[in-house]
């Protein structure tokens, strides 16, 4: 069955986040007039994979993720899986 998985990679929140910091201050230079408390950079990558159910194709992804897609000593992860049928 096909199933669309999406991990969202962010550093911890006890990591120095520059990216996130400088489009911070450019958001706060053109706020529009909300105000702008935190800003964090991640990244998202999907992936559509065939495996037998969701649970399986979650733990499957998340084994994927703490190897190869995210490190675990500066990063955090979470898996998002949907049925494409």
């Amino acid at each position: 069955m096909p199933y669309q998985a999406k991990v969202t990679v962010m550093f911890r929140k006890s990591i120095l986040d520059p990216q996130g910091a400088a489009v911070e201050r450019a958001l706060k230079a053109h706020s529009e007039g909300i105000d702008i408390s935190s800003v964090r950079v991640g990244k998202v990558i999907e992936l559509m994979v065939d495996g037998p159910g969701p649970d399986i194709v979650e733990e499957k992804v998340k084994v994927l993720a703490d190897r190869i897609l995210a490190n675990p000593v500066m990063e955090e992860y979470t898996v998002q899986v949907e049925s494409l049928s």
